[in-house]
């Protein structure tokens, strides 16, 4: 499986249904909703900033995180940002390919 970092911001909405349940069941919801496209949360944390929240997950396919991050968005309550995550194995792996590539102007 790979893994992808999500970047959590809620709506005004979002931040409210935040306060009366708490984090604990954010987390919870955020497992669920992995599990049930056939991935897993690795991590999250809640944070000052631009972010309100940051989740890595383990997940099949970007499919399954396309699917997450939809439901995120139509339900008003959050909006999310996906980053793709390599391993360290993966960008080995990357760095040992030799792409035929040509710069422009050459």
């Amino acid at each position: 499986m790979a893994k992808y970092l999500l970047k959590v911001n809620y709506t005004v909405e979002g931040a409210r249904g935040l306060v009366k349940d708490g984090g604990t069941k954010r987390r919870a919801a955020a497992q669920k909703a992995a599990e049930s496209v056939g991935g897993r949360v690795e991590s999250m944390y809640f944070a000052f900033g631009d972010t309100d929240a940051y989740v890595i997950a383990d997940m099949p396919d970007h499919a399954s995180v396309a699917a997450i991050t939809l439901a995120l968005a139509a339900s008003g309550g959050a909006t999310g940002r996906t980053t793709v995550l390599l391993t360290p194995e993966e960008m080995d792996q990357a760095c040992r390919k030799s792409p035929a590539y040509q710069p422009p102007g050459h």
